[in-house]
This record gives C-alpha cells, structure tokens and sequence, in this order.
C-alpha cells in the first residue's frame, strides 16, 4: 500500500456526453448561422449532458463584418446569436458552456479574455448556461 493512493478506488465517475463545438457559426458567403442552427439540430436530437460551444460566434474575418455589411451592430447581431444557442439548447435540458474567442467581433481583444457579458441572461437558464473566461479550465463531475 503506497501512502500517495488510496487503498480503495474512488467510484468511476457517472458517464457524461459531452458535446464540443468550435466556430466560426456561418457559412463564408454569409451570416444567416446555418451551420449553427445545424448544431442545435444535433443538441435537440442527441441531448448531451454538456455542450460547450467556443467562438468565435460572430468571427471578425467574416467578409461582411470586415466590409460593414451586416444589417445590425455588431452586438445586435452577437446577441441574437447568444439568444438563438440558448434557447435552441433549453428543450435538451443540457448544460451549455460558452467560451469567447480572440476573433469573436463583439467581444474584449485582449488575453486572457474575460466571459462573455450577458445580464439579460433568462433566468430559467441561469443554472444552465456557463459564461467562462479564455483560458479556462473546466471540471466535470
């Protein structure tokens, strides 16, 4: 028996499935988010435990938030994205984890990069949703 071990195991953790998704969210010729409303296609069907979902969401090298062509700002745009995640995972029931990116338009250019703001968080999905810095570690279970 060494002293750095326990002398029994701990139980095995509970099994989780964890979705993992990196953006950018649309499609280069435009910034309709098919390929997130795609996703969300998947969480509804698949219901992971977790899904954790790193930008960028509204990605600055996008041809047309580079040439100023979006019909709204840029966080109108970002929250609307924010919104459509969240209530697009709700019925799943799964935990949603959001981590910013250095080319997410909307958000702090600087590292490390705080969490994303967002005080008009629902409040049903305040226990749901983790808004978390870049870097992060997470602990599951």
């Amino acid at each position: 028996n060494s002293p750095f071990f326990p002398k029994t195991p701990f139980p095995p953790p509970e099994q989780r499935m964890v979705l993992v998704a990196c953006g950018p969210f649309t499609p280069s010729d435009g910034v309709a988010f098919e390929p997130l409303s795609d996703l969300l296609d998947v969480v509804a069907r698949d219901r992971p435990d977790i899904c954790i979902l790193l930008g960028p969401f509204l990605d600055a090298k996008h041809e047309q938030v580079e040439s100023c062509q979006l019909l709204g700002s840029f966080s109108d745009v970002f929250r609307l994205c924010l919104r459509t995640i969240i209530e697009g995972t709700r019925s799943a029931g799964s935990q949603l984890v959001l981590v910013p990116s250095l080319r997410d338009v909307s958000h702090d250019f600087v590292y490390p990069q705080p969490p994303f703001p967002f005080p008009d968080l629902p409040k049903e999905d305040r226990a749901r949703v983790l808004l978390v810095p870049e870097p992060c570690t997470l602990d599951i279970d």
